[in-house]
């Protein structure tokens, strides 16, 4: 069997670490690796045009990278969501504290 292209092992690569930083819940590595998609598809799906790869071969990485990306984006929002709930309990303890603080230095002595 011929090894692989450069630019499909350059998806290929890009695919795995996707995969190790959705594991690793890694955000930042995620928004990274997002920035490198379109130039990491656009030499792919020129080689794609010119007949240099099979369409199987780029289809069946592409629909990985869909499902990746998906995965990705749906656990950003879910990260999203929980770092927007411990915010609303740290300005409720806040709140609460400062309270407490008005009401035990207001107390008539």
């Amino acid at each position: 069997m011929s090894e692989s292209p450069i630019e499909v092992q350059d998806l290929d690569k890009l695919i795995e670490a996707l995969e190790q930083a959705l594991v690793n819940k890694d955000w930042e590595q995620l928004t990274t690796l997002n920035g490198q998609v379109r130039s990491t598809i656009e030499p792919v799906m020129a080689q794609l045009e010119t007949g240099k790869l099979d369409a199987e071969t780029v289809r069946e990485r592409l629909a990985t990278l869909q499902t990746f990306c998906d995965a990705a984006s749906a656990g950003a929002l879910e990260a999203r969501k929980e770092a927007e709930e411990a915010l609303k309990g740290v300005n409720r303890n806040r709140s609460a504290a400062s309270a407490y603080k008005n009401v035990s230095t207001n107390r008539p002595k």
